[in-house]
Formats: C-alpha cells, structure tokens, sequence
C-alpha cells in the first residue's frame, strides 16, 4: 500500500537539492524525532551514498535500482519499497518522475 500522507509532521522548507537538480527532497521530522524524507528524482541515472539504513518507497513514478555488489538491476514501482543497507550505495535510472519517501532507520 503506498504512503499517500503523513500525519502530525513538521517539513523543511528548504529543499535539499541533489544532482544538479535531478533530485530534490524535503526533510520531514514526526513529532517523535524520526526523519524521513519526501522528493523526487527527475529522469537520470545517478549513485546515492547511504549514512543511515534506508528503505525507499515508490509513491508513483517508478524507477530500476542497483543495490551495491549487485550486478542486476531490480524494478521498483508505486506502493514498492526497498531497503538499502547503511554505509552503502545504491545506482539509480529513472526514466519518468520517481516521486519517494526515504524512511531512514
């Protein structure tokens, strides 16, 4: 089921601006201290780098995803989700508008 709205949550105003552009996300803080983070990547290919564990849901849009130390490319579409571990990366293609929320943890 996808996340169509979070309730009793603060948002930055600022976005975080990624790539030149091709991702940007707002940070959201619930009232019990946990982040995540709402955006969307515009069609390209990039390489994000993890802190944090993350799972990334597909809210619509969708995209293909690499996992690092994986040589296949995996789908993810609306209502999907996955997980990559932290202190990690993952390779991203976009061919639409992938609209997200990164749940960090």
């Amino acid at each position: 089921m996808t996340t169509e709205k979070i309730d009793g949550a603060s948002v930055s105003a600022q976005a975080n601006v990624y790539f030149d552009g091709k991702c940007v996300s707002h940070t959201v803080t619930l009232a019990d201290g946990t982040k995540k983070s709402v955006g969307v990547v515009l069609p390209s290919q990039l390489t994000f780098n993890t802190g944090a564990a993350e799972i990334m849901e597909c809210v619509a849009g969708g995209c293909e995803y690499k996992l690092a130390g994986s040589d296949s490319w995996q789908k993810s579409g609306p209502g999907e989700k996955f997980s990559v571990p932290a202190n990690s990366s993952f390779d991203i293609k976009v061919a639409e508008a992938y609209h997200y929320i990164c749940h960090f943890g």
